[in-house]
């Protein structure tokens, strides 16, 4: 938006160069959505707090703990964080790229099922939200519109090309295997995130870690000087991301302002859904799924701690972990909430790291 004015009003001054470099309006987008969210953030808490009496409904199933600790602590926060998003997104992006807002389609609609799962818990009073067949039903189909609309503003020679780490040329893959491989992704990943979200403060910073990694990713991608040095594929208009990232960023620093231990509000399922369905989105669009894998990893651990638990019973009975997701079984095992979450926090930042060398390691 900002753009379009300053283009329309200010064509001949330095204002408007200064504000072209997409360098400029991430820090600027940072700061809009940060500021939003403090801003919004204890009038917004105060109201879920009125209309949702008894909170965010607890797993009986989970750590006993949790139902001191926790309960009465007001859900949705995650509307909150897109609100945030999206406006500065809005305000700091160039609304002519139309995978600016194929992204923004993807983690709103994401979020929308999400606010639906969050809503069906808070009016019944318990944990269990719309069904998972209905739910993964919804994915499926946000996933492949997704899918779609960010094939069809691809060039012929990005479509069906995925970057492998440590391999300078891309793998290309045709037909519906590359269909169902970035199913895979966006749900997988939602769903991932949505696992890690059991904490406070547990799933935020890696959200922030893995989308500034990502949006690094969109802005060498996306700049043909850096994308023919380091090998990675060019992909017209994909740099115009890094500003959704920042916003991200800056909305899920805001958002940790009031999601530390202990929290006064939980993302739920609009939050975690929708932010993961974000970040997937990015990597298929800059074409580098598998380092998500890697720059995500801690997203992986989690959903493959449940998996494994869940495949071991059916098949011996018998459990792997003393309860999952991953970071359960360390409360379980005597580890405060605090040390959990930091450590986790760490783990994720590695990941990063490691992802991102790929880059160069080719």
């Amino acid at each position: 938006m900002i753009l379009y004015f300053l283009n329309t009003f200010f064509s001949d001054t330095s204002v408007n160069n200064i504000f072209s470099y997409i360098t400029v309006r991430v820090f600027c987008a940072v700061l809009t959505s940060l500021i939003i969210c403090l801003i919004l953030g204890p009038k917004f808490i105060n109201f879920m707090s009125e209309n949702q009496r008894k909170g965010q409904p607890i797993r009986l199933d989970g750590p006993q703990s949790h139902l001191l600790t926790k309960k009465g602590t007001p859900t949705m926060g995650g509307i909150l964080i897109l609100l945030s998003l999206v406006i500065s997104s809005l305000i700091w992006s160039d609304l002519g790229n139309n995978f600016v807002w194929i992204t923004l389609y993807t983690a709103l609609s994401f979020g929308i099922l999400g606010f639906a799962d969050d809503m069906k818990k808070i009016l019944n009073s318990s944990s269990d939200g719309i069904s998972w067949k209905l739910k993964i039903f919804f994915q499926i189909s946000i996933s492949l519109s997704s899918i779609f609309l960010i094939l069809n503003n691809f060039s012929e020679i990005n479509n069906f090309s995925i970057a492998i780490p440590f391999i300078k040329d891309p793998l290309l893959v045709y037909g519906w295997f590359f269909i169902i491989f970035s199913l895979c992704v966006l749900v997988g990943t939602s769903n991932a995130v949505n696992l890690t979200d059991g904490l406070d403060g547990l799933a935020i910073v890696p959200i922030m870690i893995a989308s500034s990694s990502m949006g690094l990713i969109a802005y060498l991608a996306g700049n043909y000087i850096f994308s023919d040095y380091l090998f990675i594929q060019f992909i017209p208009g994909v740099a115009e991301l890094t500003i959704i990232c920042a916003a991200l960023f800056g909305s899920g620093l805001g958002f940790l302002w009031f999601n530390t231990p202990p929290a006064m509000i939980f993302m739920g399922d609009t939050g975690s859904l929708s932010l993961g369905g974000l970040i997937a989105s990015i990597a298929i669009s800059v074409r580098h799924e598998i380092v998500l894998f890697i720059i995500g990893g801690l997203f992986v651990l989690e959903a493959g701690s449940v998996i494994i638990q869940v495949s071991s019973y059916k098949v011996t009975g018998k459990r792997v972990f003393l309860m999952a997701p991953l970071h359960h079984h360390y409360e379980q095992k005597g580890w405060s909430e605090s040390t959990i979450v930091v450590r986790f926090w760490i783990i994720s930042l590695i990941f990063s790291i490691i992802g991102l060398a790929t880059l160069k390691l080719r």
